[in-house]
């Protein structure tokens, strides 16, 4: 496939510039719970006008519960509550780190479901991952005054949901749905538990009509993590998922630099020498790379 490497840094690029976008969002100080409630309005909405505009049925949500409720709990309402969280304390750029951790969480538990065969070189990879978050959480990281490394771990929960969904939707397989299909469910159906936590909780987050910079960087995240979603969904189908998975190591890289840039954060030697185990890490935890050229 022509121009691939180029599809893969533009989406890697808009997934990276959401991880700044949550630290401005999340150092507002609203409510997780009702952050998440208006990220699925939002997605909601542009995804229910992107099934119409490709013609799609929408799925039956009452069929597919158990995929749609899955993909809903474990890639955006649990992981999200904690990235709130975590980002509220953590630099943006060590959240980039962090979230970069996907595959350190899914090979295990695809070995354990018999997804994967143990294999030392990925086997290693999950060590020096492991190393490069003691790094962070370390003295030698200079994390900001006040913050604990119990956050570290926090943030650390994002990446776990997000291997486990991957191995929940390969277990379970997507039942005929189009990924464009499965995000519009699992959407739906996260925003009705949302709205009801919501409720109970008294966690409503008032947006202003005039919109400032919550407002903003919360719509732009959003609509930036549905486009890098789906353009990702979209190189997989047309390139492969090895080489798809090499945004892991864009995400990272500009995630950190977009960091520097819009909230000029500076990182202590401790952070670049654990970026470096990261990319290191997903380098050798990733199947073999395989080039897209003259795939279609």
């Amino acid at each position: 496939m022509r121009h691939a490497y180029g599809v893969l840094i533009v989406i890697g690029a808009a997934w990276a510039l959401t991880i700044p976008l949550t630290r401005i969002v999340a150092q507002t100080g609203a409510e997780p719970l009702g952050l998440i409630l208006w990220q699925l309005i939002i997605m909601v909405v542009v995804l229910s006008a992107l099934l119409r505009a490709r013609g799609l049925s929408w799925p039956g949500l009452r069929r597919h519960f158990v995929l749609l409720l899955g993909i809903a709990l474990l890639g955006t309402v649990v992981p999200n509550f904690f990235t709130y969280l975590a980002a509220a304390q953590l630099p943006a750029g060590i959240m980039a780190i962090i979230i970069s951790m996907v595959p350190m969480f899914g090979l295990p538990i695809a070995l354990m479901l018999g997804f994967e065969r143990p294999e030392l070189r990925r086997g290693a990879g999950i060590g020096l991952g492991a190393v490069a978050m003691v790094m962070i959480a370390g003295p030698e990281a200079s994390l900001p005054q006040g913050t604990q490394a119990i956050w570290v771990l926090v943030a650390l929960l994002s990446p776990l949901c997000y291997g486990c969904e991957g191995n929940f939707v390969a277990w379970r397989g997507a039942s005929g749905l189009e990924p464009l299909q499965m995000l519009w469910g699992a959407s739906v159906l996260g925003l009705g538990l949302v709205a009801g936590l919501v409720l109970v909780t008294g966690t409503f987050v008032p947006l202003s009509p005039r919109p400032g910079t919550l407002e903003v960087a919360l719509l732009a995240s959003t609509l930036l993590h549905v486009v890098a979603y789906l353009g990702y969904l979209w190189l997989v189908t047309r390139a492969g998922p090895v080489f798809s998975a090499q945004v892991s190591y864009v995400v990272t890289g500009f995630g950190v630099l977009f960091s520097m840039a819009l909230l000029g954060e500076r990182y202590a030697p401790g952070v670049w020498a654990a970026l470096a185990l990261s990319l290191i890490a997903i380098a050798l935890v990733q199947p073999r790379q395989a080039d897209p050229a003259g795939q279609s």
